[in-house]
């Protein structure tokens, strides 16, 4: 079973800032509504340590970070307990609009036995955290120019 989120914003902001501050995970507790920190490298093949705040309880996660590609996108593979029960493949796309703008996508998409059920308890949460994080780093974004 598969189930996906995805939203996007616009932020006045270039591809470059947009990068720094996605990829400044130690900075995640300054301004992340939804991961609320984070340890590790924008590289390929490394294994991030998230925590994130959904549903008012707070769970860390190790995701591992699939593709990271400056100023364009970030992507990484986190998954419940063992693979194929709960996988989601979570990623972030920057995507320069013109005019100081640039695109911001972010979604994930979910498989594994247990999709379901767990997408039934913390789907809508989890795409209000999505555009949470989305509005926090347009803000974020914005006001550092």
């Amino acid at each position: 079973m598969k189930q996906s989120i995805r939203t996007e914003i616009i932020i006045n902001s270039s591809k470059e800032k947009v990068w720094e501050i996605l990829t400044s995970f130690s900075e995640y507790a300054l301004w992340n509504p939804f991961i609320v920190k984070s340890e590790g490298k924008a590289e390929a093949g490394s294994r991030l340590r998230n925590t994130m705040l959904n549903n008012g309880k707070e769970r860390t996660f190790r995701p591992i970070v699939l593709k990271a590609e400056p100023n364009q996108s970030l992507e990484w593979l986190g998954s419940l307990w063992v693979r194929g029960l709960f996988d989601g493949h979570h990623y972030f796309y920057i995507e320069a609009i013109g005019n100081g703008q640039v695109k911001f996508t972010q979604g994930e998409n979910f498989s594994g036995l247990l999709v379901g059920p767990i997408m039934n308890a913390i789907g809508e949460d989890t795409r209000n955290n999505f555009v949470r994080f989305n509005n926090a780093l347009k803000q974020r974004a914005e006001e550092m120019g």
